[in-house]
This record gives structure tokens, sequence and C-alpha cells, in this order.
């Protein structure tokens, strides 16, 4: 049985915000940054376990372009040129069910190898 399907999905530039409200009623806001550091690409995740990438200096990050695909996702675009990422509807309800604990994840792991945010 298919999961949550989005019902409207709009891009705020000026807050460099993706809201997705589902047809469950589920209404998320994920950031452009958040969705560029947990991007489902290979280039992020690496190809298996133990070979995820650390996305540095993201906090600026925007998206340019959301494009569907077929009825299951969407992919999108980032103002830093990232584009190989295909976003399911399932992964974007999950990121929003769990976003402050995956960011929390993200500070943490940033913290861990020396860096920051900024």
């Amino acid at each position: 049985m298919p999961g949550p399907v989005p019902v409207d999905i709009k891009l705020h530039q000026a807050s460099k915000v993706l809201e997705v409200a589902f047809d469950d009623g589920a209404h998320f806001n994920l950031p452009c940054e958040f969705l560029r550091v947990y991007s489902p690409s290979a280039e992020v995740r690496g190809h298996g376990p133990g070979e995820e990438v650390l996305q540095l200096g993201k906090q600026d990050v925007n998206i340019e372009a959301i494009e569907p695909m077929g009825m299951y996702a969407i992919k999108l675009k980032f103002s830093d040129g990232h584009d190989t990422g295909i976003y399911s509807y399932e992964l974007l309800y999950e990121y929003g069910q769990k976003k402050d604990q995956l960011w929390q994840d993200y500070l943490a792991r940033l913290q861990a190898a020396g860096h920051t945010r900024k």
C-alpha cells in the first residue's frame, strides 16, 4: 500500500525552505540546507554503509528547480550545482518526521569532524 502523497509542494526561496503538504494532513517545512546535506545521491550517501560524505559549507544553498519524477518523487537542483538526488515522497515524509533528530545528528557529525556550519 503506497504511503502519503504530497498534495502541495512550495519552494520559498527567500527563506530557503521547501514546504510539503501530504494527503494525510501532515505538513513539513524542510530547509534547503537540510535537504542538501541529506541528499539521497550516491555523491552524499556513498554506495554503502560507511561511505557517506559529510557535506560542508551548505548553509547558503538554495533550490533552483524542482522536477517531478513520475508519480513517486522529485529531483531537486541546488544552487551549488548538485542535482543528482531523487527524493521519493516516502523519503520526504520521513525527513519531515525526523528532521529535528537528523539535524542534531548532522551538527554532531560536523563537530566531531572539527567543523561548524559557518
